[in-house]
């Protein structure tokens, strides 16, 4: 059975009511290079992945992360994007360490924030 999708480049979505706004998080705190911008979207360059962040009328709020990164060092990213003014989560019921990081079962170390629309985003640290 052929595999259509199988080595063809992800693209990513989250919606934005305010496409200015979006990039001057997107774009200006989290540091990505935007590739493409049009009254619709912007697109940004995500470590290889394409990132298009699109104007929707009104953004429906998701219960879940809907972007990650993996890092190599999430206590630098954190003071990092915490110095440019990013707040990161608690949830109860978590065991979050001072920075906000949960450790996962498997020892990956994760941190959730949000954007100025209110799609929670995760930084995670992979067990070594």
């Amino acid at each position: 059975m052929s595999a259509p999708l199988r080595g063809a480049d992800l693209v990513a979505f989250a919606p934005t009511a305010d496409l200015e706004r979006a990039h001057a998080f997107y774009g200006g705190v989290l540091g990505l290079d935007r590739v493409e911008a049009s009254p619709y979207a912007n697109a940004y360059d995500a470590g290889g992945t394409q990132l298009r962040v699109t104007r929707v009328e009104d953004p429906p709020a998701a219960s879940f992360t809907v972007l990650g990164w993996h890092v190599a060092d999430i206590a630098g990213a954190i003071g990092d994007l915490a110095g440019r003014g990013v707040v990161f989560e608690r949830y109860d019921g978590m065991e979050q360490d001072a920075a906000g990081v949960w450790t996962a079962p498997s020892g990956t170390r994760v941190a959730w924030f949000k954007d100025p629309d209110g799609n929670t985003l995760s930084l995670s640290e992979p067990s070594a």
